[in-house]
């Protein structure tokens, strides 16, 4: 099978770039798809995709194209890698484009803009497909693009699919686990990232460990609320997409959702933050979806509630944490 297979990734940020430079690895050919005819010829030019992935050396054997029919030809994997906001609209470019045989595969994280809908069934749709599956886990590209060791879980309605899934990805420093449990993998991929908004402003604030962990814990509690009301198996949420992910997207210096929660905290507005990001944090993004989807389920998420009054200016964050702390006592309950 190696050296056989084609691998098509659309989407040219930090998390597709290092999984076609992992499959390329693994002695696939890989072509890579952008929106900017112009920036991928500064990637082939420098060898480096300095927007999303700096400091890297990008080998010339990554093949880089804005043409979608070029890049899904003959496609045995189709990788999609595009930032929640954009993604329906990236999708409709690739429909009729993708080889009946090829299975495909999402790694972005959280709702489609457009509908709400998660991104792995609005890619099933816009696509014809029947699956689509969805990977995800505690991955930073930039670790993962240094062969530092990590685990991930692909989940598909078609458990066979993700086997086939697992046995293209997986290299020496990539492990994956597989799931039949599309609707809570994705769930903790979209949910994690309010969560680290808010332990982000607990950070800028200069509170403690005390408030990180419990606002990691309680939000767990809210991701399997509404993971579980929407069809999700409990048991996900303490694996690798749910608790997993989201330790390290509260925790670490890569996390982009994290670092705009803590400038929050530290009294800088949103219009300011997000104007000199060249990357996207979907938690601000998709705050607003998670919000809404859990009203919409009658599930109580008031850390998210919380973090979206701060987003939209209606509180402060040290007003946030008034609310949270005094709400009414209760049992602590996990779902």
């Amino acid at each position: 099978m190696e050296g056989k297979l084609k691998i098509c990734i659309v989407g040219d940020g930090g998390w597709g770039t290092a999984l076609g430079l992992l499959m390329l690895s693994n002695g696939y050919k890989v072509t890579m798809w952008g929106p900017f005819e112009d920036y991928l010829e500064e990637i082939r030019r420098t060898g480096e995709n300095s927007r999303y992935l700096a400091g890297l050396k990008i080998p010339p054997e990554l093949e880089w194209t804005s043409d979608a029919a070029r890049a899904a030809k003959g496609a045995d994997l189709v990788v999609l890698a595009t930032p929640s906001h954009f993604y329906k609209s990236v999708c409709e470019k690739f429909a009729g484009l993708i080889p009946p045989q090829a299975d495909v595969v999402s790694v972005a994280k959280g709702f489609c803009k457009e509908t709400g809908a998660r991104l792995t069934a609005t890619a099933a749709k816009v696509l014809g497909l029947k699956n689509v599956a969805a990977l995800s886990g505690p991955s930073h590209a930039e670790e993962v693009s240094r062969n530092v060791p990590t685990a991930v879980v692909v989940a598909s309605g078609d458990i066979e699919q993700a086997k086939r899934i697992q046995e293209i990805v997986s290299g020496p420093f990539f492990r994956i686990y597989t799931s039949d449990d599309p609707v809570g993998v994705e769930l903790g991929g979209a949910v994690k990232n309010v969560i680290a908004l808010a332990v982000g402003m607990s950070d800028g604030m200069g509170f403690g460990d005390n408030s990180r962990a419990a606002l990691i814990t309680r939000g767990l509690a809210e991701m399997a609320r509404l993971g579980t009301a929407l069809g999700g198996k409990p048991e996900t949420f303490a694996g690798l997409s749910g608790i997993g992910d989201l330790v390290v997207t509260c925790t670490s210096r890569h996390s982009r959702n994290r670092g705009v929660g803590e400038r929050l905290g530290k009294g800088e507005t949103l219009p300011a933050i997000t104007a000199d990001m060249k990357q996207v944090a979907e938690g601000v993004w998709n705050c607003p979806l998670v919000v809404d989807l859990a009203k919409t389920k009658g599930i109580e998420m008031p850390i998210c509630e919380t973090v979206q009054q701060v987003l939209d200016g209606k509180m402060a964050p040290r007003d946030a944490v008034a609310m949270l702390m005094g709400r009414d006592s209760k049992h602590e309950d996990y779902a």
